[in-house]
Order: C-alpha cells, then sequence, then structure tokens
C-alpha cells in the first residue's frame, strides 16, 4: 500500500486527490503527528513538498521513497544529485502555474510602465496631481525581450504582443525556425537583443550556467532607461549590480517577484530605491494557481506509484532508465 508524505500546507483539493485514491494512505499537515519530517518519511513512497528544502539529511531516513514532486516548477531546494543518486525521481508541476506566472509579469510591467506604486501613495498623501505622472509610458510600441521560451515565457509573449509590444525571443535551447514560426523575432545573439530592449523580462531556470547571469555585463549591455522584469529565480541576478545599476539611471526600472535570499529576513538597501517594485514571490499563488498545483502534484505521486506518468513532469529522466 503506498504511502504519501506532504511536508508542507498545499489547497485542499490536492489532499482531497490523495485521500479519494484506494489503497494509498496519507500524511498530510492536517494529520501530520507530531513528528520530525525526517521519521515520518521513514515509510514513504512519495513525497509532496512547498517550501521544504530536500536534502542529503532528510534523504538518508527515507529508505522506501520513490518519487518527490515539487509543489511548483522551481526545484532549488531540492538536491536533485543526491535523488538520481538513489534513484528517486523528482517531478514538477510545469503547466499548473504557467499562466499566473505570466499575469504576474505583465502586471510588473503595467505598474512600473505607469508609475503606480508611487502615485497610488501619492493620493493617498492627498497629492491628487501626483508627481512623475509625464513620466509614464504605454507598453505598445515598445520592444521586450523574453529570455526563455517555455511554458511561461511563451505566454508572456503571446500578453505582450497583445498589448501590441513588438517581441523578441532570446533561447539558446530553441531553434530560431520555431521562434520565428510562433511569429516572434529570434533574438539569436543576447547581447543585440539586450542593446533594443526597452523591457527585458526573466524566464529562465536556475542552474549551473543560468545563476547569476544578470549581472553588471548584462546590465551594462542593456539599453539605458530600459526595464528589467523577474518572476523566475532571485539566484539569476546580481542583486549589487542590479543596485547600481538602478542608482546610477542607466536602468529605468526593475520589478522582481523573486529575490537571491528568501524569506527575506533583514531589509536591504536596495528596497529603499523608488524605481524598485519588488512581490514577496507570490506570482504564482493565484487561487487558480495554487488549485492547479495541489492538484497535480498529487496526480504526479499518484500515478508515478502506479506506474503511468508524465515523463516531461520529471527532471531527473536517468532514474527512469535505472532498475
Amino acid at each position: 500500500m503506498p504511502h504519501i508524505v506532504v511536508a508542507d500546507p498545499i489547497h485542499p483539493e490536492g489532499i482531497e486527490r490523495l485521500l479519494k485514491t484506494p489503497g494509498v494512505t496519507v500524511d498530510h499537515p492536517g494529520n501530520a503527528a507530531n513528528k520530525p519530517l525526517a521519521e515520518r518519511l521513514r515509510l514513504a513512497d512519495g513525497l509532496i513538498v512547498r517550501g521544504t528544502p530536500v536534502d542529503e539529511a532528510l534523504l538518508m531516513h527515507a529508505e522506501r521513497l520513490r518519487v518527490v514532486c515539487r509543489h511548483g516548477v522551481g526545484y532549488d531546494l531540492v538536491d536533485v544529485p543526491v535523488l538520481t543518486r538513489r534513484g528517486i525521481a523528482l517531478m514538477i508541476t510545469p503547466e499548473a502555474n504557467a499562466a499566473s506566472v505570466a499575469e504576474h509579469a505583465l502586471m510588473l510591467m503595467l505598474t512600473l510602465s505607469r508609475n503606480t506604486v508611487q502615485v497610488a501613495a501619492a493620493v493617498r498623501r492627498g497629492e491628487w496631481r501626483a508627481r512623475g505622472q509625464s513620466s509614464t509610458f504605454e507598453l505598445g510600441g515598445r520592444q521586450v525581450l523574453v529570455i526563455g521560451f517555455g511554458r511561461i515565457g511563451t505566454r508572456v509573449a503571446r500578453l505582450s504582443a497583445a498589448f501590441g509590444m513588438r517581441v523578441a525571443i532570446h533561447d539558446p535551447y530553441m531553434p530560431a525556425g520555431t521562434i520565428r514560426g510562433a511569429g516572434y523575432e529570434a533574438a539569436v545573439d543576447r547581447d543585440s537583443g539586450l542593446a533594443t530592449a526597452d523591457i527585458v523580462t526573466i524566464h529562465a531556470p536556475a542552474n549551473e550556467t543560468t545563476r547569476g547571469m544578470v549581472n553588471a555585463a548584462f546590465l551594462s549591455r542593456m539599453k539605458a532607461g530600459s526595464v528589467l522584469i523577474n518572476t523566475a529565480r532571485g539566484t539569476l541576478i546580481d542583486e549589487n549590480a542590479l543596485e547600481a545599476a538602478l542608482r546610477s539611471g542607466h536602468l529605468a526600472a526593475a520589478g522582481l517577484d523573486v529575490l537571491s535570499v528568501e524569506p527575506l529576513t533583514k531589509p536591504i538597501s536596495m528596497l529603499a530605491l523608488d524605481n524598485l517594485v519588488v512581490t514577496p514571490h507570490v506570482a504564482a499563488s493565484t487561487a487558480e494557481g495554487l488549485r492547479r498545483m495541489a492538484w497535480d502534484s498529487a496526480g504526479n505521486v499518484l500515478e508515478f506509484l502506479a506506474g503511468q506518468f508524465d515523463r516531461d513532469a520529471v527532471i531527473n529522466r536517468e532514474v527512469l532508465q535505472q532498475p
């Protein structure tokens, strides 16, 4: 009888899907015994995590574990090599939050282009004619560079085009013909794309090749007065370099849903900047997104343990070749 542990609170529909599956037992935050997670994992065949780190120290107690599902798409907190070495599959919920994150990226573009935060604050101070309104701009006609043409990046491209923006895509893993076939400009050379973009929006995974890629050199190649959006992972950006670019005026503004260190436990200096908007990693956390991520997390684990699952949702596919 498969036993599944849900480490973090998820939407009730995901828990209900697990509980209604015949022959499955479920340890979830609503019924969990007051024991450390490591002890709860001793009999686990499947594990669902949202914000809980999964490392070697935790896995050494999980001798039966066959699959871990990350509630979402990022897996920075999961030690993938250790999972692979132990023959444990890592799954994500690829489609579940894409629409929510894409809309959040557009929201940040609109917020910065219309100076919404400062103008709304001025009204609360009694300033009906708020300063800075003349510096706002329309998205229509602007050039946006979408870095990463995956499930979220493709949606951001469509939404941007719907606003009348000129859309260029940079993705070294996507054929230029595929990008052009989708109706967008292929920015094969990233630096050339940065030099002409009014807005750059990041939708790349965090891995060995991308961490810290938005550094001083990257920012210096961006068009003067342009805007940076990041709803991917905070570790993609050198925040000291970003702060310098914002303070110097080389970048007009930046909108971030993620930071390099989360959660934010102490103030950081760039939060004092008026041309920076930060949201607390909530892009995926709409009612619809949370429901879909919970439902898909439950489904991924159940289907994997039943031997019928979506291979595209598996990160370390090499484990599928292991006996």
